[in-house]
């Protein structure tokens, strides 16, 4: 039996929901003593849309505050859809939860950049992030959950892996 080429490939990229907040302008560019924090949550999911197709959605949302004053909200999901196949489950699951991703950040990057300029406030980047890193932490997370469950249940037996592929 030949093996089935395996292939990644990208059709299509888009932005699936946006939302920018300056809820303490115009306030908030009088203040010339700014020591912002910044604080970055992220998730990805995924899911079959058709034959070796699937919807990706990186998720991001980025809140900057001064002290207790929230000087902007973005919330972002960056999507995309790609032709997967070829692979194995669990390669499957590395890819979508962690490549494609991968592949989406820096248009997200590039749209949260453009929106926190053009409300106003100073050029602002992203840092990079290790998705594979994070894909793989998510997953000993759910082994562990897993083993948890298991565990409290009380009949021996070892649960098996959970998950579906998505970094969390």
């Amino acid at each position: 039996m030949a093996e089935q080429d395996k292939q990644v490939g990208i059709q299509k990229i888009y932005t699936k929901d946006f939302s920018f907040e300056s809820p303490q302008s115009p306030m908030v560019f009088t203040k010339q003593d700014w020591e912002p924090k910044t604080n970055m949550n992220l998730r990805s999911t995924h899911n079959e849309v058709g034959d070796d197709t699937h919807e990706v959605v990186l998720t991001l949302t980025v809140e900057t505050k001064h002290e207790d004053t929230t000087l902007f909200l973005v919330e972002l999901q960056q999507a995309g859809i790609f032709l997967v196949s070829g692979y194995e489950k669990d390669e499957m699951g590395t890819i979508l939860g962690s490549f494609c991703p991968n592949l989406l950040f820096p248009f997200a990057r590039e749209t949260i950049s453009s929106m926190v300029t053009k409300g106003g406030f100073p050029d602002f980047q992203l840092q990079p992030i290790n998705f594979e890193a994070l894909y793989v932490q998510a997953q000993e997370q759910e082994a562990k959950a897993a083993e948890s469950a298991a565990a409290e249940s009380g009949d021996g037996a070892q649960a098996p892996a959970a998950g579906n592929g998505g970094a969390r």
